[in-house]
C-alpha cells in the first residue's frame, strides 16, 4: 500500500493520540496541559496557537472518537464515525509547503483548534484507509496485557503486535519457555 509522506505523518498521530488513553497505557497520558504540549511537539504539528483547558478536553473528545473509528464493526460504521468528525471540524483543504517541507494538504481551516486540526487532517487520514479497503489495518495490539492501537503497514497484513521488540518479543520468548516446560526441560522448571 502506497501512502504519502502527510497521510503517514496524520496515521502516525492518530495511533499516537490513541495510545495516550487510559485503555492503551493503564493511566492517562493526556493528563494536563504539559502532556497535551508534549504530544503536540513530539508529533510536531504545525499551526498551534495557545493551548488552555478546552483544548485538552476537547483533544481528549476526538481520541474518544477515534478509538470508535478503529473499534467500527465495518466499513459503513467507520465512515458514519469519520463523516461526523471531519464535518465538525469545518474541514477546509488547501495547498501548503511550510516548513520545508514539500507540497501538500492541510485539511483543518487557518486558525483551527488544535482539536479540529486533529479531526480534520488525521480523521482524512483514516478516510483514505477506507477508501483503499484496508481498514482493516487498524489494528490493537495481540498481547493480552497490551491495547495500544497501531496501523499495520506490512506487505502481507501480518502485523500482530504494537511493537515486535517489546509485545511480539515477550510473547515469543513466553511460548518458547512454555514448549521448553512441556519437554520437560529442566532450565525451564525454575523460570
Amino acid at each position: 500500500m502506497l501512502i504519502n509522506h502527510d497521510t503517514r505523518c496524520a496515521l502516525d498521530s492518530a495511533v499516537d493520540l490513541l495510545n495516550t488513553a487510559p485503555a492503551s497505557e493503564g493511566r492517562e497520558r493526556l493528563a494536563d496541559l504539559s502532556d497535551l504540549r508534549a504530544f503536540v511537539e513530539r508529533r510536531d504539528i504545525s499551526e498551534v496557537g495557545r493551548l488552555d483547558g478546552q483544548d485538552l478536553t476537547a483533544v481528549r473528545e476526538v481520541r474518544a472518537r477515534f478509538a470508535e473509528v478503529f473499534a467500527a464493526a465495518d466499513n459503513a460504521a467507520a465512515a458514519g464515525l469519520l463523516n461526523t468528525l471531519i464535518a465538525a471540524a469545518s474541514t477546509t483543504p488547501r495547498l501548503t509547503d511550510h516548513d520545508g517541507y514539500d507540497w501538500h494538504v492541510h485539511y483543518f481551516a487557518p486558525g483551527a483548534s488544535l482539536a479540529d486540526h486533529l479531526a480534520a487532517d488525521c480523521g482524512m487520514a483514516l478516510a483514505f484507509l477506507i477508501v483503499a479497503g484496508e481498514r482493516e489495518r487498524l489494528r490493537r495490539c495481540d498481547a493480552p496485557d497490551c491495547r495500544r492501537a497501531f496501523v499495520d503497514l506490512s506487505r502481507n497484513r501480518s502485523r500482530r503486535y504494537c511493537d515486535s521488540r517489546t509485545c511480539g518479543n515477550r510473547l515469543h520468548v513466553a511460548a518458547y519457555r512454555a514448549r521448553r516446560r512441556e519437554a520437560g526441560d529442566p532450565a525451564e522448571a525454575t523460570v
